[in-house]
């Protein structure tokens, strides 16, 4: 799987421990994608199997990414979307975040390409310091450790990516202050990647989420350069008691006042 950016080398004042963090982020992301692949690629288009295919991927990769957080970082806790809550966390110094499977409707559906991997690293006191999103049937990692930058917008006119089922209120807002089209996609991680590379402009969401939904897309797309808050401007934050974060916006920076003026008005 690509990982993008402008290369492997160091970003400006990151040491080698810094570059491990990003780099086992990526690789992790990209080791739990690759399974779900396989898995994927042996599944079947019956109805009641897809659901199955589903529930399978999200185990698959939920058991290698504990695997190897646990073989290569035991001193670390986890929140897992797919795990029990472990309360230890919360006096931990380093948690990893992740969601094995993020748009496991996605992934059961033949062609679509639009569900993720996000693996992210929290340390106290510093916030997030690492992460990665797969995308794996787009044969594309993003990551901390190779940030890719604000790119310019040629040849479109505005975009505003949401859930292909439920945009959210505040998108519709969003969309008309900024006269965007909104464009449906699936997981969370697609969506703030779709912004990351240039193919809209702006993600919100204020349907619900967790802090596995929008960890690892929350340090990449900042990592790179973005707006990344909760909907009314304030920070994210993570590993707090309750991992209910419902609201989420990724934006291009240059747009972030108007974005957020339209999202809480």
């Amino acid at each position: 799987m690509r990982v993008l950016g402008p290369g492997r080398g160091s970003p400006v004042g990151q040491n080698a421990g810094a570059m491990t963090n990003h780099d086992d982020a990526a690789r992790y992301a990209t080791e739990a994608g690759a399974l779900l692949l396989d898995l994927r690629h042996r599944g079947t288009s019956d109805e009641w199997a897809r659901w199955s295919l589903g529930d399978a991927g999200d185990v698959l990769a939920n058991r290698r990414l504990l695997e190897l957080l646990a073989a290569e970082h035991g001193d670390d806790r986890v929140l897992s979307e797919e795990s029990a809550d472990d309360p230890r966390r919360l006096d931990a110094e380093r948690v990893w975040i992740i969601d094995p499977l993020d748009g496991t409707r996605e992934f059961t559906e033949p062609g679509r390409s639009d569900w993720a991997v996000h693996v992210a690293l929290w340390a106290r006191g510093e916030g997030l310091i690492a992460g990665a999103v797969a995308l794996p049937a787009q044969d594309r990692v993003l990551c901390t450790g190779a940030p890719s930058g604000v790119p310019p917008i040629v040849g479109r006119g505005r975009r505003v990516v949401v859930s292909r089922s439920r945009p959210p209120a505040a998108a519709t807002r969003v969309a008309a202050a900024l006269d965007a089209e909104l464009v449906g996609m699936g997981s969370a991680g697609a969506k703030a990647m779709a912004v990351v590379d240039g193919t809209v402009d702006a993600y919100v969401h204020a349907g619900g989420q967790y802090e596995w939904d929008s960890a690892a897309p929350a340090a990449v797309a900042a990592a790179s350069g973005f707006h990344v808050s909760r909907i009314d401007g304030a920070p994210l934050v993570y590993n707090r008691r309750d991992p209910w974060l419902p609201d989420f916006v990724v934006c291009r920076p240059e747009l972030a006042e108007a974005v957020l003026a339209a999202a809480t008005w």
